[in-house]
């Protein structure tokens, strides 16, 4: 296999990277969600729920919280639309390029660049809905640390991105990857919500996906104290989840193919083609 260079190996990843990005911008129900379902759960959250304060112990500071129902709503609510959407958008660009991503690994298109674009757009596209959905949260209320605020919703939306990945790539059904989806978003901020749920306080919500992401946003919303520890949890289940999809995404990709006979991608063609073998002259 002829070795790329750096400027091809960058050229590669661009490519793959803005059809991943223009794949998201062509889902226009994404793109509804984004612009609509943020700004009117935020609003629905703060607005319908009575302001009667909720007392209990935030693991994260080891304080005493007493906010309101709504706020502590709010602040579940932007997590929820966080997590519904990313993994969404996620789920359905991986589902409906499966068979592409396919035929392009076996042409010769390098897996490794497919998986950095796919990488790159989840990062874009969960910085971007995170600080839409800070905003919304802080015409309400701003948080006490807005900064950390916004960055538990993007470790979040990583993590459901990543679920979204590994469901396109494991899952047959369109149907069976939403419904996954949004009743693993639903249990998971249900039980840590203590407005709603009696468990939250279990030690069983320390393994939900989006623990890490729960304490710290509450943390930030109501508190100055530093939630180092609780973002790293946050990383820590989108590494996990992001290595179940790798895993996935290798092996619908994968081909039995022998090394020797794969097609090779030249640089200098825009086509994918096998290149003979040479052979010498008899004497």
């Amino acid at each position: 296999m002829k070795r790329l260079s750096s400027t091809r190996h960058w050229t590669l990843f661009a490519t793959a990277t803005r059809y991943a990005l223009t794949e998201h911008l062509r889902n226009r129900f994404a793109m509804v969600l984004v612009a609509l379902f943020i700004p009117m759960w935020t609003a629905l959250a703060f607005l319908s729920v009575p302001s009667t304060k909720v007392r209990f112990q935030l693991r994260a500071t080891g304080e005493t919280l007493t906010p309101g129902g709504n706020q502590l709503t709010e602040i579940t609510g932007a997590l929820n639309a966080v997590t519904l959407i990313i993994g969404f958008m996620m789920f359905a660009a991986s589902f409906s390029s499966g068979r592409f991503d396919r035929r392009l690994a076996m042409a010769g298109y390098p897996r490794t660049h497919l998986v950095l674009a796919k990488i790159t757009s989840l990062t874009l596209a969960s910085g971007v809905v995170a600080l839409y959905a800070t905003a919304f949260t802080c015409m309400f209320r701003v948080p006490e640390q807005p900064l950390q605020f916004a960055a538990a919703l993007f470790c979040v939306g990583l993590t459901y991105g990543a679920l979204g990945v590994a469901f396109g790539s494991l899952l047959r059904r369109e149907v069976e990857g939403m419904f996954a989806i949004v009743m693993i978003s639903v249990i998971d901020l249900a039980l840590q919500n203590p407005l709603y749920s009696s468990s939250s306080d279990s030690p069983i919500v320390h393994y939900l996906p989006a623990y890490g992401a729960m304490q710290a946003s509450t943390g930030a919303a109501f508190s100055a104290a530093p939630l180092t520890r609780y973002f790293a949890i946050q990383l820590v289940w989108f590494a996990a989840v992001a290595l179940v999809g790798l895993l996935a995404f290798h092996r619908r990709t994968h081909t039995t193919m022998p090394v020797a006979e794969q097609p090779q991608y030249l640089p200098q063609q825009s086509l994918l083609v096998q290149q003979p073998e040479r052979t010498e002259p008899s004497a």
